[in-house]
């Protein structure tokens, strides 16, 4: 399949997160219109409320906005309780797969809100986050999902030596996030090298890399960093997307390279600004990219 057909969106591209207080959320019908005219072929599924499940058919609905549904992302805690944990995963297994969609991105939540703060984990902690895990790929597969785990800042999954921890220890693919693995410092050109018959699914975002080393250095949090200009379209920061498309598809990646560039906004942007620019953006330097490694 081209890739123009594999590229699809977020909607935390637009501004819209899960975590309370985020900022301006746009709505539904501007954030699927702009995908649309971008040309994405798909989108995440963004928080609980953003889409209507239980209130319309969510394939239907998404079709009718002229996109298909990816899966989305799922932040739980992993960790605590597997009940609880497959629990959330089968309800969003059911979901996705239900309105089209076949990828679970889990995140190894910490159980606090928001991105800024993260505790280390005992060893008997990462026992019950591993065997979770493995449990997790078995409920997605009774459904036909695909359930892959996102190291992700502010999670108990960030840095390099928890993301090889991650790979060493269970069975699990990864969603390889360009920009929260740089940011956790880990080389993400150098994961996909390493470890590509384990990516199961790519978040693409670039980063500016001197802002990055702030938060590394405990400067700014998470949250802040955004706003400072954390995140760029594809091919204005310090990420290989050129590098990073050329390994994957070079060892048979069929997957969704989806755009995400994580976003904290004040206000509704006027017409034809904002996100979809920079989206728009992405877009194409990702299917230059492309065109330039084959």
């Amino acid at each position: 399949m081209s890739i123009e057909k594999r590229i699809a969106g977020a909607p935390i591209s637009w501004g819209v997160c899960e975590v309370p207080g985020w900022g301006h959320l746009m709505s539904p019908d501007r954030v699927f219109t702009e995908m649309r005219q971008v040309g994405l072929a798909a989108t995440e599924a963004g928080p609980d409320d953003f889409l209507p499940w239980g209130r319309e058919d969510v394939g239907e609905f998404l079709a009718g906005q002229g996109l298909g549904l990816v899966g989305g992302f799922v932040p739980t805690v992993l960790h605590r309780n597997p009940a609880i944990a497959l629990a959330a995963v089968r309800l969003a297994a059911q979901r996705f797969t239900e309105a089209g969609g076949d990828v679970v991105v889990l995140a190894a939540a910490t159980g606090e809100v928001g991105y800024d703060g993260r505790p280390e984990l005992s060893t008997a902690d990462w026992a019950v986050l591993c065997k979770t895990l493995d449990a997790a790929v078995e409920v997605g597969a009774e459904y036909g999902a695909s359930v892959v785990l996102h190291p992700h800042m502010g999670t108990v999954v960030e840095s390099g030596d928890e993301v090889w921890r991650v790979l060493d220890s269970t069975e699990i693919s990864l969603c390889v996030d360009t920009g929260h693995l740089l940011i956790g410092g880990v080389d993400p050109y150098e994961l996909v090298q390493q470890a590509a018959s384990r990516v199961g699914h790519v978040h693409f975002k670039d980063v500016d890399a001197s802002i990055a080393a702030r938060v590394q250095a405990g400067e700014l949090s998470y949250t802040a960093a955004i706003t400072k200009g954390l995140y760029c379209p594809l091919g204005d920061g310090d990420v290989d997307v050129s590098g990073i498309v050329a390994v994957l598809e070079g060892h048979g990646y069929g997957g969704w390279y989806v755009l995400e560039q994580d976003l904290v906004l004040t206000s509704e942007p006027p017409s034809g600004d904002g996100p979809v620019l920079d989206v728009t953006a992405s877009r194409d330097f990702l299917i230059s990219s492309y065109s330039q490694g084959r």
